[in-house]
């Protein structure tokens, strides 16, 4: 049985791609959150509602990640085993 190791890795580009964009994206809504021409207190509050909204899409990234990396354990796990039995299984084997 052989076990080839997951490779998942995303290059340097794709990566400082992703931080430009968020830091772009969390940029330009603080900068119109702060333009806007509206009262401190609704100011206030779309700030907040930014940053909420923010650190839940970071939760829900990583609990979707999580849940993918499980399922790809249970799922080397189940090829594992079905390996191990067609390895063991010998079709001439007489019955017994």
């Amino acid at each position: 049985m052989t076990e080839t190791p997951v490779k998942r890795q995303t290059t340097n580009a794709y990566y400082g791609q992703a931080v430009a964009s968020f830091a772009l994206a969390l940029g330009a809504t603080a900068v119109g959150v702060y333009r806007l021409d509206a009262s401190g207190w609704v100011r206030a509050f779309l700030a907040i509602a930014v940053l909420y909204l923010t650190t839940s899409a970071f939760t829900l990234a990583k609990v979707i990640r999580d849940r993918q990396e499980v399922d790809q354990v249970v799922s080397r796990i189940d090829q594992a085993r079905i390996d191990k039995i067609l390895a063991e299984h010998d079709p001439f084997k007489p019955a017994a």
